[in-house]
């Protein structure tokens, strides 16, 4: 995982916890086929693709009510 899309992604959610829920139901999508929201001339891993997709705004997340 790259440490400089870490550190992008954690501005916009800054939660740690909620961030590896993101990303880790995200790689799962990638990994069973989805399409990347993203295009890169280099080749990422799923983790790294999960996190430009947030820090590019194209996953949205809802923090479930209590």
């Amino acid at each position: 995982m790259r440490e400089d899309y870490l550190k992008e992604a954690q501005k916009i959610i800054p939660d740690p916890n909620v961030l590896i829920n993101v990303v880790s139901k995200r790689v799962k999508q990638l990994r069973r086929g989805s399409r990347p929201l993203v295009e890169s001339l280099e080749k990422l891993n799923p983790e790294d693709v999960a996190l430009r997709e947030i820090i590019e705004g194209k996953i949205n997340y809802q923090l479930p009510e209590n």
